[in-house]
């Protein structure tokens, strides 16, 4: 029998935003080139009697896309990824600083 996690490894090689978003798609002369944060775990193992198993998982958050019109090239953010990404950030960030001037106070 194979090893199971090479076999993950190899079968997993590719992952990425074009996995998860596609290729880059050209539409009336705009070329869109999607952008993702996303990341992936997987496990396999096999006991002395040759029984073998795994498994795995991941995540991907879309960024946002970059947006080609001839020469210029920008990028245009996912705002909905950005507020659910932006709105905890914030609460640690005010968190810490709440913490920081209480201390300070002393």
């Amino acid at each position: 029998m194979p090893n199971l996690a090479l076999e993950l490894g190899k079968q997993t090689a590719n992952l990425g935003v074009t996995s998860v978003y596609g290729e880059q798609q050209d539409v009336d002369g705009i070329t869109l080139i999607p952008v993702a944060l996303t990341w992936s775990g997987f496990g396999a193992g096999e006991d002395n009697e040759g029984n073998s198993g795994g498994g795995g998982g991941g995540y991907a958050i879309p960024v946002g896309a970059y947006v080609r019109k001839g020469d210029d090239l920008r990028f245009e953010p996912n705002l909905v990824s950005l507020v659910a990404v932006g709105i905890p950030f914030v609460w640690v960030v005010g968190r810490a600083l709440s913490r920081v001037i209480r201390a300070l106070k002393k």
